[in-house]
């Protein structure tokens, strides 16, 4: 387990209310995942990830209960991290965690925002 970063409750409150803690970590296991997956975007994602979910520019809704779609626009790339919000009703122990991350394109990130529920936008 690695700890990612913190994230601003004020900002994922549009996921759940239920926010048992601030930090986000990512597992061994979901790393090996980014890494057999997203092979040619693991360094870019990895690099970028505490500063996607510090500062999203949108976060989207997932249809997995309190997990929501991070996205950030960077100068080359758009970055999407799949994040999955730690409540009280999960097992005690657990943290904020990344389930997985990858580069979109444009194209991609414009359909998204046409077709998913926006939660939240960055003014």
């Amino acid at each position: 387990m690695h700890l990612v970063g913190k994230i601003n409750r004020d900002i994922y409150k549009c996921i759940t209310d239920d926010i048992v803690t601030d930090e986000v970590i990512i597992t061994d296991e979901r790393i090996v995942h980014i890494k057999e997956r997203h092979p040619n975007d693991y360094k870019t994602v990895v690099e970028h990830m505490a500063e996607v979910l510090r500062n999203p520019d949108y976060i989207l809704k997932d249809e997995r209960i309190n997990t929501g779609l991070i996205i950030k626009s960077m100068q080359q790339d758009n970055i999407q991290v799949v994040l999955r919000i730690h409540t009280s009703k999960d097992e005690a122990g657990y943290k904020n965690s990344i389930i997985s991350c990858w580069k979109i394109s444009e194209r991609r990130l414009q359909n998204y925002l046409r077709n998913k529920e926006i939660l939240y936008r960055k003014e």
